[in-house]
């Protein structure tokens, strides 16, 4: 791999994007230019195009310059909600058209609150038009609806004045100017951080190797860093756009509705997070007072763990065993507890995707949870009964070597051989377990081998070579003193098994031991004489197989009274 870095990856320079943005604002700009002009200087259609919005069956609402002035919410005189709102938007176009008198009046009628504009009828309001479920009353409805008529009557007299319109213009261009120099500083800022990060990461990735290997790779730092980076610029862009377009649409009478709702809901957005925030410290005070009391709890218990662990007595059923899986059961069990106590003031707790989430993980748990809680209760059996402790030599299946590690799911086992076997829990407890390292007296481990000599070879005899053998094994310890079992009278031959103890000094002296025993047997038995074979039945002997009594004690076995 290269030791020289590749720089972040740049976005499009901000010169080649310049004139598209420019020609994206020009034509933002202009748009919401004439469409207020055009909108101001069209008289009213023949047949009036349709500026009604049904926001229910049988409602409809009334716009006019993109503002909402009322909703009817019924028929009057044989005519539905919805060509009441077209009659009353082309009433309104007609009268604000002669530019005239445009004052708003309200006249008492038994059908309802007539509306007058520049004293012309513009639309009447009935009682079946309130919204009765919000409390919502005719002289409310008609106060509110006057507001919004006198909004709307200043917006068009303002698009229909040049000045203002100019200004607005004038004010739209500004707002585009700063916006392309926050663009550009953006991206200056982006690059410029970018050459620093980069020249940063690769002095501070150097430190990071261990034997000359990186532990993280800095390519992957890069990329990840490079990935942060761009989407913060493009949000801030994107949001810098935003605002900007709100500000532009603003400025003019026929958009200006559509610019405050952008940034009304821009505002909106900031304020429902902040009242968020703040609604919710409390609980997370709440909820960050119970993960302290967690973690000053693991705290105290720390110096115990500590004691015990370090080899000193142990107290109870606590010791040096049992102490680390201990620690870790205990520090589960508080933080899941903490965890618990403050699952309710954790914001967003009681919401649907919280909850959803909880039942992903259950039944992800569940799925599982039968081969984990199997090898885990196994892992616990193993640590608090105390039947494989760290260095000892055991024999598992056909497994044999020193123990090197008891966790919760797995033991490690390290052969003589040099190889490293993982054995599942379960496993172990389900098979048959010989412990060497257990049954020695103080330090070591026991060594045995078996051997088989045909009946005409003295038993004294072989059992003396089989202990001289041992004593001229490097590693098996002369007390206790080495000891021959005959385990069986086979058909053609007795049994001798050799049992011996040795100091051990890791996994690979034993093989070693077991190796030097068989050469010194083997030399042994050739210094005296003996054939080490196992004779099968073929035919009668020509003479009886039998041990003289003056054989009994061939060399290198003695009478017990010497």
């Amino acid at each position: 791999m290269s030791n020289t870095l590749r720089p972040i990856r740049q976005r499009p320079s901000f010169w080649k994007l310049l004139p598209r943005a420019l020609a994206c604002a020009c034509t933002a700009v202009a748009l919401a230019f004439f469409a207020s002009v055009t909108a101001a200087d069209d008289g009213p259609a023949p047949h009036p195009r349709s500026a009604t919005t049904v926001a229910d069956q049988g409602e409809a609402d009334l716009t006019l310059m993109n503002r909402h002035v009322v909703r009817f919410r019924s028929s009057l005189l044989g005519s539905p909600a919805a060509q009441r709102a077209e009659r009353s938007k082309h009433n309104l176009e007609l009268i604000l058209a002669r530019n005239e008198d445009d004052t708003v009046k309200v006249q008492p009628n038994p059908m309802g609150n007539i509306i007058l504009v520049g004293g012309q009828l513009a639309f009447i309001l009935t009682p079946d038009d309130v919204d009765k479920l919000s409390g919502e009353t005719l002289e409310t409805l008609t106060q509110t609806t006057q507001q919004n008529l006198h909004r709307v009557i200043a917006e068009t007299r303002e698009s229909r004045d040049s000045e203002a319109m100019v200004r607005g213009a004038a004010a739209a261009a500004g707002a585009t100017v700063v916006a392309l120099a926050l663009a550009l500083a953006l991206t200056r800022l982006h690059r410029g951080l970018g050459t620093r990060l980069v020249s940063t990461i690769n002095r501070k990735a150097k430190g990071l190797r261990l034997g000359g290997t990186e532990l993280i790779r800095r390519d992957r730092i890069l990329a990840a860093v490079g990935w942060l980076m761009s989407a913060s610029y493009w949000l801030l862009v994107l949001l810098l756009g935003y605002a900007w377009l709100g500000f532009v649409l603003a400025r003019f009478p026929f958009t200006r509705a559509w610019g405050e709702q952008l940034n009304g809901y821009l505002v909106g957005i900031v304020l429902d997070m902040g009242k968020g925030v703040i609604t919710t410290l409390p609980n997370l005070l709440i909820a960050g007072i119970m993960f302290l009391l967690a973690r000053g709890v693991v705290g105290l218990l720390k110096p115990l763990f500590d004691h015990v662990s370090s080899g000193k007595p142990g107290i109870g059923w606590l010791d040096r065993d049992t102490v680390e899986p201990t620690r870790k059961i205990t520090n589960i069990l508080i933080w899941i507890f903490a965890l618990v106590m403050a699952y309710p003031y954790l914001p967003g707790a009681h919401t649907e995707a919280f909850k959803g989430m909880s039942v992903l993980i259950g039944l992800m748990v569940s799925l599982g949870a039968s081969s984990i809680v199997g090898q885990g209760a196994s892992g616990l059996i193993l640590m608090y009964s105390r039947t494989l402790r760290t260095g000892e030599y055991v024999r598992i299946a056909e497994h044999e070597g020193t123990i090197v590690a008891v966790s919760l799911f797995t033991t490690r086992l390290r052969t003589g051989r040099g190889a490293e076997i993982t054995l599942p829990n379960a496993m172990i407890v389900g098979n048959a377990t010989r412990n060497y390292s257990r049954t020695a007296n103080g330090e070591g481990f026991m060594v045995d081998t078996t051997v088989t000599i045909g009946y005409d070879t003295p038993w004294r005899q072989v059992e003396a070579m089989l202990i001289d053998a041992a004593t001229r094994t490097p590693g098996i310890l002369a007390s206790p003193t080495p000891r021959v079992y005959q385990t069986a009278l086979s058909d053609y031959y007795p049994e001798y098994c050799l049992v011996a103890q040795a100091l051990p000094a890791g996994p690979l002296p034993r093989a070693e031991v077991i190796s030097r025993l068989h050469a010194n047997i083997q030399d042994v038995f050739n210094e005296h004489g003996v054939q080490i074979m196992s004779p099968h039945y073929m035919a009668d002997p020509a003479t009886d197989k039998v041990v003289p009594r003056e054989r009994w004690f061939t060399p290198p076995a003695r009478p017990a009274s010497e």
